[in-house]
């Protein structure tokens, strides 16, 4: 038996495990895949144990996919562009670490028919998704990019940690304010929640990271929030009769990508989504 899990906060809930797990599963491959809570503390420790000769890697979550860049031997360009890994791989005991998310971000996109090249966008929040997604679309070939945080300078960091290897495309940052949203929305293509906004169970639940009044029915609206399917944003964005992608596929993708990384094969993604829309499910009933 062989082993591989998910480094979280203590604490956070994943739904990794459960749709990991069914695609070992459905494949026959020998491997327990666990949710492993780990405080910034415990980090280097836990890194540090996943090169046992049992264990595959494992996919990293907020907030650690920065803090162990430092701690894995290696790491693809990719990661060096974002700033940060979501996936590691033991090598023979060599940790190796991969950004998975820009590729899970994308996929979405093209399963909607999205052409990303040319295109206006504008991502709430400055985290490490914002990161990510920032340059999944300069890959892609996106013209211009907005990036509206409540803290400006946080994004105003951002812009200034990836501008020059993003270019051409012009990357901006903008405060969280109505009239940056209302030139913002008047001119985007796409609009990308990068912020926890409209998550279950939290605070801000009914929250949307921008008015609903200025979402125009030309834009496609892509929510990174998994739980609930339909986020305050997403209804928001329909009601508007905006097209939509929840984050549900961008975290299968991500995972599915992981997965590859691990086994050399590729994933059962119907089956990966099937698990985890149960697993949403009994958490909603329960």
């Amino acid at each position: 038996m062989q082993y591989a899990g998910v480094i979280s906060a203590p604490g956070k809930n994943s739904l990794s495990p459960a749709f990991q797990q069914a695609a070992f599963d459905h494949l026959g491959i020998a491997v327990k895949y666990e949710h492993w809570p780990t405080p910034a503390d415990g980090l280097e420790t836990r890194v540090v144990g996943l090169q046992a000769p049992d264990v595959l890697g494992a996919n990293v979550t907020i907030p650690h996919k920065e803090a162990c860049l430092p701690l894995v031997h290696d790491y693809d360009p990719l990661v060096r562009r974002v700033g940060a890994l979501n996936t590691i791989h033991n090598d023979d005991g060599t940790l190796r670490g991969y950004n998975t998310d820009v590729e899970g971000f994308l996929r979405p996109l093209k399963d909607a028919f999205f052409e990303p090249r040319g295109c206006t966008a504008v991502i709430a929040g400055a985290g490490g998704a914002a990161r990510a997604v920032v340059i999944a679309l300069a890959e892609a070939g996106a013209a211009r990019i907005a990036v509206v945080n409540r803290t400006l300078e946080r994004a105003e960091r951002l812009v200034s940690d990836l501008g020059a290897a993003v270019k051409p495309l012009q990357l901006v940052a903008a405060p969280d304010s109505r009239d940056s949203w209302q030139k913002a929305a008047a001119e985007a293509d796409l609009l990308v929640n990068c912020t926890s906004l409209g998550t279950a169970g939290t605070p801000e639940e009914d929250r949307s990271p921008m008015p609903a009044n200025l979402l125009r029915p030309q834009a496609l609206v892509y929510d990174l929030v998994y739980q609930p399917a339909e986020t305050r944003l997403i209804r928001y964005a329909r009601e508007a009769g905006a097209r939509t992608i929840g984050g549900l596929p961008m975290l299968i993708y991500q995972g599915a990508a992981s997965f590859k990384l691990w086994t050399g094969r590729d994933a059962p993604v119907d089956i990966m989504f099937q698990a985890a829309e149960a697993a949403l499910a009994a958490e909603d009933a329960s």
